[in-house]
């Protein structure tokens, strides 16, 4: 009797997990705050000042939690630093005026 009872419980136990997986499960939103408090998605990458330096990190899943992994030192910068002469920078000597 003992073991009829306890192969039933098994079976029982072995059959909860799958009707789990189709339950309809609201799953929290997982998303990364910069300094100002911004949403930042899954995977998206930012420049970050922590310390007087800077970084580019992601933002990432670690054990269940969101979390910021440092890419690369430095940050990619879409300023154009190109000395400023004043006169056209190519020769435009065969263009008609």
């Amino acid at each position: 009797m003992r073991h009829v009872f306890f192969t039933g419980f098994l079976i029982a136990g072995l059959g909860l997990p799958a009707l789990a997986q189709n339950a309809d499960v609201q799953w929290p939103d997982c998303y990364c705050t910069d300094k100002t408090g911004s949403r930042i998605e899954l995977g998206e990458e930012i420049c970050m000042f922590v310390d007087g330096r800077s970084f580019t990190a992601r933002c990432e899943m670690s054990l269940n939690n969101p979390m910021w992994r440092e890419m690369s030192t430095g940050c990619l910068s879409s300023n154009n630093r190109l000395p400023q002469s004043g006169g056209p920078s190519f020769d435009a000597g065969l263009v008609h005026t």
